[in-house]
């Protein structure tokens, strides 16, 4: 399965491309469509709640079409919602910016939904967490290099665009805003043709079907069961996982500018949260399960992002900077331990309804940081990390839980 393997870490690799582009969206809709911080944070939202409104309707799709082609079908709609960010460029509407991230959030729901059990069950469960590490060292690649590209392109010599803007009349700034907007659309239309010709490729790829299992309604699992419980707790860690992950790299810029850093420096950072976790994934591939147990493995990552939390609330001064990015290293292992422990036991419709409702369960990078957004302009910033605090706390209590239940 090594070569199957392969070309999914290839496609792993231009999903985190576009998915980590968000973190370079955030600040330069920010300046482009003239947002408050809180607005600003609605791109991670409208990018990841499409995981929680398509999740069921993807499960249907998949089972029609079978896994290969839906991840063709997931590539051709995440090409749509790049194509209209054209329209939304044209018109500098944040409104069809949003849509557009939408849709493009969908095809990823798609291919989410198709390639995590695919890597599951390509090999012994018991290796799952490696397989999926190797799949986020490609993901995460991809979203080293994402803010490096972008941020070149769209925020060049932002800091002194935004003391231009400042000093600007109204229609001079207008125009020199609509110029800025503008700078989006070749880029997506980039993005979009390369969308298009991989869906087209994946056809001569020749991957071994997974025939997806018809998708259970939600009544017909046995909520008594204590495999299940387990299962619907498995959603809530990939709530809080996906969460924290996402308010490490796409917070972290306003951070850096909150401490004073510019925002030629600041639009980068996101790339050293990635790095971080890259480190993490590499540790995981090499240590699990040769040296540590997956679930050990869970528990010391959501003990250390407890730790690392609380050292951002209350170091003082830009230092605290470093601790956020320092949050990528603790979050690597969280998502490949908690897919193997929550589906353990689910078979057949079960495990095909339990996929889709996990998948649902990555709201949490859709809700947490508009949440974060309002915290951070009530009580600051660097107070508003205490949203991270709880999270850790439960992801701590559901590694317990799977090493009792080992």
């Amino acid at each position: 399965y090594t070569k199957y393997i392969l070309i999914i870490g290839a496609f792993f690799f231009i999903f985190g491309f576009v998915s980590w582009i968000n973190a370079t969206l955030i600040p330069y809709l920010k300046i482009a469509c003239e947002l408050e911080d809180w607005q600003a944070y609605l791109v991670p939202s409208a990018f990841y709640i499409a995981y929680t409104v398509m999740a069921f309707p993807t499960g249907w799709v998949l089972q029609k079409t079978g896994m290969v082609k839906g991840i063709s079908f997931g590539l051709y709609v995440m090409a749509f919602g790049c194509l209209l960010f054209v329209p939304a460029a044209m018109s500098r509407s944040y409104l069809l910016f949003l849509v557009g991230l939408f849709i493009t959030g969908t095809g990823l729901t798609v291919l989410q939904s198709a390639v995590n059990p695919y890597i599951t069950l390509l090999g012994p469960r018991e290796s799952a967490a490696r397989r999926i590490s190797l799949m986020g060292i490609c993901n995460k690649t991809a979203g080293i290099i994402a803010p490096l590209i972008m941020g070149s392109i769209i925020l060049k010599n932002s800091d002194s665009l935004i003391a231009d803007l400042a000093s600007m009349g109204v229609n001079e700034r207008t125009l020199r805003l609509d110029q800025l907007a503008h700078d989006v659309i070749v880029p997506y239309c980039i993005l979009a043709s390369i969308w298009i010709v991989v869906a087209i490729l994946i056809r001569f790829a020749h991957l071994p079907e997974i025939k997806p299992e018809p998708v259970a309604e939600a009544s017909g699992m046995d909520v008594s069961s204590k495999r299940n419980k387990q299962f619907f707790l498995g959603f809530t860690a990939i709530f809080f996982a996906v969460g924290v992950e996402v308010l490490a790299g796409d917070t972290i810029s306003n951070y850096g500018q909150y401490h004073g850093l510019g925002l030629d420096f600041a639009k980068n950072l996101s790339s050293y949260t990635l790095g971080c976790m890259m480190v993490g994934y590499v540790l995981g591939v090499a240590l699990i399960p040769r040296f540590i147990s997956q679930q050990k493995a869970f528990y010391c990552s959501s003990f250390l992002g407890l730790v690392i939390s609380l050292l951002i609330i209350f170091i003082p001064g830009k230092i605290s900077i470093a601790f956020v990015a320092a949050l990528g290293f603790a979050n690597a292992m969280l998502w490949a331990a908690i897919w193997p422990q929550a589906l353990k036991g689910l078979s057949g419709k079960q495990l095909s309804t339990g996929a889709a409702v996990l998948i649902m369960g990555i709201a949490g990078g859709a809700l947490l940081p508009p949440v974060f957004g309002w915290m951070a302009k009530e009580m600051g910033h660097q107070q508003a990390y205490w949203i991270l605090v709880p999270c850790y706390i439960f992801l701590i209590y559901y590694s317990i839980l799977g090493k009792k239940d080992k």
